[in-house]
């Protein structure tokens, strides 16, 4: 089995392979009872000594991952209540371990939880809010108008008249002005992220991220081999006091963030901070990633400061933006703003990796963000999530255990909880699940060592009824499961 390590990192090996099989195993890449190589093969295939295996096995044996047996080897440990397997021998599929590949994690695809849970793990909006009889009735009429476009490539950096009419909703939602030609129409936001590192980011670079942060964007970029350094946020988002200080021993390549309503914890990266981040960025010569998704998602009637592009003036930001979930998932449409050589070379990426973007869905947006729909669609959608967010709210205050404390967000879909610190999140996901639930543990938000005593919910994909009742019956969960840890 040969792994990816990253030998100048500040993690170290030992940790490094840890962290790698247990993602492996959480993502059921590694299946349950199946064996892994021998301490010594693992040695000899990845280069590293004896005793450094030997440590990275113990270490997931402790964990819980796996256990190890004398004589035998190293299993990976199955679950409680597992329903077994049928017609199926795991054996026969053990050859592949011997097949390298290049996949360091994928913890994204964990947040979804069972097709038939209740998902508080899933940070989309219930369809009921969406406009979809709307969207719906466009692209019909895109078909009448001309049915010849299902027949056309989509230019690579997307349609003309998408992107002008993009350009005028980002000067009024986003505050920055622009021009179509700076514009890269995306499939999503993740492809935004993908286009950058892969354009961007090779193996040893260092990408600074917040702790916690997107679970998806960290995939991307470890997956490319890049050195991953997390800096914490507070109440006012990313310290970039710590940022300051580590720019004097270290020289990121690129600063991911999400700075309005971030992903999972919803806080607000100050202006003053953002200001500090963008010069920051000009003095070290690094780019800044803003994954802008949710800016329109305000509550409380408080506007959420600038974007840090309208405040660049010099190239230094390279702004994401997504339509798809506040307007239909299934679109896929998103843009990255750009300047200069950057904006060049990220759309030669762009052209390595589809070619453009599908152009019916593109052209069936053009009504809606041209007219004042989108206005009033965004008034009723920041009303409905304000009343949901209040709702779970109260119910954390008169249903939650003592000892759990959650941020209040003023926008976006999301509310993260802290456990007391004895508590773990991936323990209290297993049981939540026996309970049909699902959340995001906040172990898959952190690129290195991560903590295990923070779950995010969502308030935004369940029906009102069934939310309210997920909600009440995760704090039963969790007042149990604080029973069962507690020292006798």
């Amino acid at each position: 089995m040969k792994i990816e390590l990253n030998r100048k990192s500040d993690q170290t090996l030992i940790n490094q392979i840890a962290n790698i099989l247990a993602e492996r195993i959480r993502l059921g890449a590694l299946e349950e009872g199946s064996q892994l190589p021998s301490m010594r093969k693992f040695s000899k295939e990845n280069q590293v000594s004896l005793v450094t295996v030997s440590k990275a096995y113990t270490l997931l044996e402790k964990n819980g991952y796996i256990c190890l047996e004398p004589g035998k080897g190293a299993f990976v440990r199955k679950k409680k209540q597992r329903k077994s397997i049928q017609n199926r021998e795991i054996e026969n599929y053990d050859w592949q371990l011997a097949i390298p590949d290049y996949i360091q994690r994928s913890q994204y695809m964990l947040t979804f939880g069972p097709e038939n849970s209740f998902k508080l793990s899933s940070a989309i909006i219930n369809p009921g809010l969406l406009p979809s009889t709307y969207l719906t009735k466009e692209i019909n009429q895109v078909l009448q108008d001309d049915s010849r476009i299902v027949s056309r490539y989509g230019p690579i950096q997307g349609d003309y008249e998408v992107r002008e009419v993009i350009k005028k909703y980002l000067q009024q939602y986003c505050q920055f002005k622009t021009t179509s030609s700076e514009i890269i129409i995306t499939s999503g936001v993740q492809q935004g992220i993908d286009l950058v590192a892969r354009t961007f980011i090779g193996p040893g670079d260092i990408v600074i991220t917040e702790a916690p942060t997107y679970t998806a964007a960290l995939d991307v970029f470890r997956n490319r081999g890049a050195q991953i350094i997390s800096i914490p946020v507070d109440e006012e988002g990313m310290q970039t006091n710590i940022l300051a200080s580590l720019c004097l021993t270290k020289k990121p390549k690129v600063v991911y963030t999400i700075p309005t309503f971030h992903n999972p914890t919803g806080t607000v990266l100050s202006k003053k901070r953002r200001i500090d981040l963008l010069e920051l960025a000009q003095r070290n010569g690094f780019l800044i990633v803003e994954d802008d998704s949710w800016n329109e998602i305000y509550f409380d009637d408080i506007l959420p400061p600038p974007t840090i592009k309208s405040l660049d003036n010099s190239g230094h930001v390279i702004y994401l933006k997504g339509f798809s979930k506040a307007l239909a998932p299934s679109c896929r449409i998103g843009v990255a703003v750009s300047n200069g050589t950057v904006h060049q070379r990220l759309l030669t990426s762009k052209s390595c990796a589809d070619l453009g973007s599908p152009l019916l869905t593109q052209k069936a947006l053009i009504p809606f963000l041209s007219s004042n729909r989108m206005n009033t669609h965004l008034e009723k959608l920041r009303i409905a999530l304000e009343i949901r967010r209040d709702k779970v709210i109260a119910l954390l205050e008169k249903y939650a255990p003592v000892g759990v404390k959650w941020i209040i967000p003023k926008g976006g879909l999301n509310i993260w909880l802290t456990l007391p610190s004895s508590g773990n999140t991936d323990e209290l996901l297993l049981k939540a699940q026996q309970s049909n639930i699902s959340f995001l543990p906040s172990s898959a938000c952190y690129p290195n060592e991560p903590q295990y005593n923070h779950m995010r919910i969502s308030f935004s994909y369940l029906e009102n009824q069934m939310l309210e009742q997920s909600i009440i019956d995760l704090c039963k969960v969790m007042e149990l499961y604080f029973y069962e840890i507690k020292p006798k």
